[in-house]
């Protein structure tokens, strides 16, 4: 069995609205091991948005301990947090949330240029990220010249630059259309076949079957816990 990457222990999450308490998480325990390829659903309110915030360091758990790649991540500050976020996480999401201003490779560098890369590297290595994803000679297109499978591929180039010990995808099929989602998920086997850790975020029941396991979030809590 391969060693833990993320690691949940009685992990809460609870907000205060209008005078009632809502538990967002709720005691949730969980272990994500290397080269695992998880889908975690849930209906919308469900948890999994909270879910994907505490495990991408986005947000803090009222209660329980966060593991992820051995650092206890629970308690530490927001610089620390945002150092473990670009060294340990790369994000994918719905929006693509790319720099519309920037090509492509401007935009899979910038997270080099957060972890102080040189200049000559930061560029080698986003070239051979776009390469990965099948965009080589697209890099110097900006967002609005390419479809968006494209920029999926560049907002995945960009996950991927940093070599994050997990790749957390929030819906990232979720702004294309059937072929292009079909092309998307065909690249997340390719990167899981390489040894990626990828946890993908979604409400969709046939991108949970692609994955090799499936966790259900209810309420908060976890109700099922399988492998496809």
């Amino acid at each position: 069995m391969n060693e833990a990457i993320i690691n949940l222990s009685s992990v809460s999450r609870y907000y205060e609205m209008g005078g009632e308490t809502i538990r967002a998480l709720d005691g949730v325990d969980l272990e994500i091991c290397k080269n695992e390829y998880v889908a975690v659903v849930g209906a919308s309110g469900s948890g999994k948005s909270t879910m994907m915030n505490i495990l991408g360091c986005l947000d803090r758990p009222t209660g329980g301990d966060y593991v992820l790649n051995g650092t206890a991540v629970s308690s530490l500050a927001d610089s620390q947090l945002s150092h473990i976020r670009n060294k340990e996480i790369g994000f994918i999401f719905q929006s693509f949330n790319l720099l519309g201003r920037s090509t492509a490779l401007a935009n899979v560098i910038q997270p080099l240029i957060y972890r102080g890369v040189n200049r000559k590297e930061r560029t080698q290595m986003a070239m051979d990220a776009l390469e990965r994803v099948g965009l080589k000679g697209r890099e110097h297109h900006l967002p609005n010249q390419l479809s968006g499978g494209q920029r999926q591929r560049v907002a995945i180039a960009r996950a991927l630059v940093t070599n994050p010990a997990i790749i957390l995808a929030d819906e990232p099929t979720g702004n294309l259309d059937s072929s292009t989602t079909t092309e998307i998920l065909a690249l997340f086997d390719k990167l899981i076949e390489t040894g990626h850790t990828i946890v993908v975020v979604t409400h969709e029941p046939d991108i949970a079957e692609r994955c090799k396991r499936a966790i259900t979030i209810s309420d908060g809590k976890i109700v099922s816990d399988k492998a496809n």
